[in-house]
């Protein structure tokens, strides 16, 4: 059993009150002791200095036997032992033994005090008549010299006796004091201790969520500001406890409703919440909380995407097949607790309509393809066959929306190839620098028409990577194409460089530039910053959103600026292979 506040403050207030009862009573009894023996032994030297003059006459005449009589009459009269002693130390007289039988009295210690012209005082049991007595001792002096020696003795029996009685009136008296002592401390630590009981049973209450309890002090003291202050924590506790419950109700009600599925990962990876969705993913039934993730469902892109964002400690989107449906799954890291929201997003039908899509795109390019190789050769037969102007510019305007109509086609064939999951790119190591200048020639009529330059520095020990060497060249050819098309004057810089264990391709044209609300889009397929300049020079709107699907395959990134008059500046990073 653990000792209480009450037993503590009792037991220490009981402490004290006997330790001081127990000091009183010993200084008590020393300071009344002293106090008796003190005052016996100022009557004795009183009486000492009044037998003084009676004494000299007949020490210095050796009358002995006259001063032990008188030593006898006056010790008879005031029942108080006298001896007078010679300097040698040899008894004169003394009024309760013989003289010439009592031993030399030289070394006792008040004896030796008074021969030295000191008063002598010493208390002991007496050796003559074995009781304790109080001994004061005077010089009798002569002339300035010590001619004897006066000494009064007193039996302090009495003196013990009296202070043994008065010794039990104080024991008396310090028993009472110790027991009201006692009484009140009883009193005092109940007053005390109760309203901490109080608060103590209270606050056990609330921790049981009763929060309806309240303590009510009469006392106008701190333990009544403190009832009130726990009063008024209460109602807080109270109105705080029911503002979460109502949250945490309506966060409840939100989680369950939700269509995606909720998943919530301890730092153990075990399941620590999870919706109604997630559990119509699994084949489990309703027991899943509490149990490892691998338990519930075994998907090898999902267990990587958890260590993923463990490993990084960055949050990542993956998307991850269960069954017959596919699902965008995005994790978040709560860093302060290490625990991983998974949220299921259902993208199966987004993913059925992109295959109809794109399988219409490749589908519709291909039936396109047969009736506008034909048109083209017509066209080309109609304008060598063309004998006036105005019909060869016919012609032409076929000849020239056919060839647009076959780019876009063939376009279009290339981003729905790239989108496709099994697209399969044949890697080989490739030297960018050769593959650059390779694309270059390709421009050089068209570089020398539109009087530019086209440049192409590259580091001296620039790594070999590893791609696909026809989707990297149609990257190029894009990117230089665009370049040409854009730019008047000037011209377009290549360079090729290390750059953070990535190899850079920085494509940069002196062109009419993209406004800075474009920039977001020009990846999009079919967007074209302006629509009337694009059309004239045969773009397909197409080109740019290549580029950034071949980059994608690669692992790669693209980033473009662009100042309006300037230019326009890509900056594509591949990574480099681990050996590189």
């Amino acid at each position: 059993m653990k000792p209480t506040i009450f037993l503590k403050m009792f037991t220490g207030y009981a402490l004290i009150a006997v330790v001081l009862s127990g000091l009183i009573l010993a200084f008590s009894f020393t300071w009344i002791r002293n106090f008796y023996v003190e005052s016996a032994a100022r009557d004795l030297k009183n009486l000492a200095t009044a037998l003084e003059t009676s004494a000299i006459p007949l020490v210095l005449g050796k009358k002995y036997h006259d001063l032990d009589g008188l030593a006898k009459k006056v010790g008879k009269e005031i029942n108080t032992r006298i001896t007078f002693i010679a300097p040698d130390g040899r008894v004169l007289a003394d009024s309760e033994a013989d003289p010439a039988a009592m031993e030399n009295h030289r070394t006792r210690t008040e004896v030796a005090q008074a021969l030295e012209g000191k008063t002598g005082r010493f208390l002991r049991q007496s050796d003559t008549l074995k009781e304790e007595m109080l001994y004061v001792a005077l010089p009798v002096t002569q002339g300035g010299k010590v001619v004897a020696v006066v000494r009064l003795s007193l039996f302090l029996k009495a003196m013990n006796t009296a202070l043994s009685r008065i010794t039990g009136q104080i024991l008396l008296i310090t028993f009472i004091i110790l027991g009201l002592s006692l009484f009140g401390a009883l009193l005092f630590s109940r007053r005390l201790t109760k309203p901490i009981r109080q608060l103590g049973a209270a606050s056990r209450k609330v921790a049981n969520q009763d929060f309806n309890v309240r303590v009510l002090l009469k006392s106008r003291d701190e333990l009544k500001d403190l009832a009130d202050n726990f009063n008024s924590m209460v109602a807080q506790i109270r109105n705080l406890f029911a503002e979460l419950t109502h949250q945490k109700e309506e966060l409840t009600s939100i989680i369950s409703s939700l269509q995606e599925g909720l998943l919530v990962l301890d730092r153990d990876d075990r399941v620590l919440l999870y919706n109604e969705s997630f559990r119509g993913l699994t084949d489990e039934g309703i027991g899943i909380g509490g149990k490892y993730y691998w338990e519930i469902f075994r998907e090898p892109r999902f267990d990587e995407l958890v260590r993923k964002v463990r490993r990084n400690r960055v949050n990542r989107m993956e998307e991850i097949e269960f069954g017959k449906r596919i699902f965008l799954c995005s994790a978040t890291l709560l860093k302060s607790e290490e625990e991983i929201a998974l949220v299921f997003h259902d993208i199966t039908q987004t993913k059925i309509l992109e295959r109809v899509k794109t399988d219409f795109v490749l589908n519709v390019s291909h039936e396109l393809r047969t009736p506008l190789t034909a048109i083209k050769g017509f066209a080309e037969a109609l304008e060598e066959s063309a004998r006036d102007e105005e019909t060869r510019h016919y012609v032409e305007i076929i000849s020239r929306n056919t060839n647009r109509l076959i780019h876009i086609i063939n376009d279009l064939l290339t981003i729905s190839r790239l989108e496709a999951k099994d697209v399969e790119l044949d890697f080989s190591a490739v030297d960018l620098k050769e593959l650059t200048a390779n694309v270059i020639k390709i421009f050089v009529t068209r570089i020398e028409e539109k009087n530019l330059y086209l440049r192409l520095s590259a580091e001296e020990d620039l790594p070999v990577i590893e791609g696909d060497p026809f989707r990297l060249e149609q990257m190029l050819i894009n990117l230089i194409d665009n370049g040409v098309k854009y730019s008047e004057t000037g011209g377009i810089d290549i360079s090729l460089a290390k750059r953070a264990g990535k190899v850079a391709i920085v494509v940069k044209d002196t062109g009419i530039g993209i406004p800075r609300e474009h920039l977001s889009r020009i990846f999009e397929r079919f967007y074209v910053v302006d629509k009337s300049r694009s059309k004239k020079m045969g773009g397909t709107g197409l080109g740019l959103s290549i580029v950034k699907h071949v980059v994608m395959l690669h692992k790669g990134s693209i980033e473009v600026e662009s100042i309006m008059g300037k230019g326009t500046v890509f900056t594509i990073l591949l990574p480099l292979p681990r050996t590189a």
